[in-house]
């Protein structure tokens, strides 16, 4: 399964599909999520994480959830993921697994390193990494992306690098990137020039895209009208269009939050959602109560009065990557 089961599955099978479970929350003990003191415990061993991983995918999966989403920077999600699948084969044979390269993490085990993850995206750091997530994941592996592609990442020029992830394609893994950064639509339409032996590269792209940061809008439209698979990371701003954000949520959500009985960030997962180009759009839930949250997304029409209130959230790009690099990790 690939890039063309994980838009089938989004198209075809129950609304929930359409959201994914992405790992980075709860994968290692710490991240830049607002509200993860009460979120999680004080205390976050390898064994309450595992746990909590676990408790969390069993949750998405029985609400309709099929894509799940690790990255090799995730701590130990690719291990707390393999773990599970391992455990439950039938659940197993109907998700879509993707997972990223491109970072290491480095903070090991501590929510007070002062590093948390290193970037690398050259050829000796993908097949070190790809031998770990094989070793953990093999033929479980749908889709690989490159972690967090800027327009200056060397990922994007490498011709040795793009051989070697031809070659992973050929094996029937789908190869993607993710972006980050204020520049991701210009990352995003270099990725979609990538070609290899006068064939695409890149089938996926996974992106930032929210209320408060649409940047990339149009350039994921184009990935989308040119057959790309479009999955949605950070749709809810690390927390800052949720009620972890208290009296900082912008009034414009929360006003069509109780206008429509919702959560505030099942309201900004839903207009998400109704962009047409989106695949699937991640969850990054930490609890079982904001899975339950997130999902309510589904079920929830937003008119075009609402959406347009909702769009005149959008912050500068710049502003907010800048207030994003200064989210604290706990």
């Amino acid at each position: 399964m690939g890039f063309g089961r994980l838009a089938e599955i989004a198209a075809s099978e129950a609304g929930t599909a359409r959201i994914g479970l992405g790992l980075a929350a709860v994968g290692r003990p710490a991240y830049i999520n607002l509200g993860r003191d009460r979120d999680l415990p004080a205390e976050r061993p390898v064994e309450v994480m595992r746990r909590r991983s676990h408790e969390l995918l069993d949750a998405a999966y029985a609400a309709g959830v099929r894509y799940l989403d690790a990255a090799r920077s995730y701590g130990r999600a690719e291990e707390f993921l393999a773990d599970w699948l391992r455990d439950r084969p039938d659940a197993a044979r109907h998700v879509v697994v993707g997972s990223k390269w491109g970072y290491t993490y480095v903070a090991d085990w501590r929510t007070d390193a002062e590093t948390h993850e290193v970037k690398d995206h050259g050829v000796e750091t993908f097949e070190r990494q790809r031998g770990l997530t094989d070793a953990l994941l093999g033929d479980r592996l749908d889709l690989y992306q490159i972690h967090s592609v800027t327009p200056e990442s060397p990922a994007l020029t490498d011709r040795e690098l793009h051989t070697r992830l031809a070659a992973l394609a050929a094996e029937g893994v789908t190869v993607g990137v993710s972006t980050s950064g204020p520049r991701q639509a210009e990352a995003i339409r270099a990725a979609l020039a990538v070609e290899v032996d006068g064939r695409p590269l890149f089938r996926t792209v996974q992106s930032t895209y929210n209320l408060l940061e649409p940047s990339a809008g149009a350039a994921l439209a184009e990935a989308h009208e040119a057959g790309r698979a479009v999955i949605v990371k950070e749709a809810v701003a690390n927390g800052r269009l949720t009620e972890a954000a208290a009296e900082r949520l912008p009034e414009p959500l929360r006003r069509v939050a109780e206008e429509t009985g919702a959560t505030p960030d099942a309201v900004a997962l839903a207009a998400v959602l109704h962009r047409p180009w989106v695949t699937v759009v991640l969850s990054g839930a930490a609890t079982t109560a904001q899975l339950r949250s997130n999902l309510a997304a589904v079920g929830l029409g937003l008119d075009e009065r609402r959406l347009a209130g909702l769009e005149r959230l959008a912050e500068p790009a710049e502003d907010y990557w800048r207030h994003r690099s200064q989210l604290p990790w706990a």
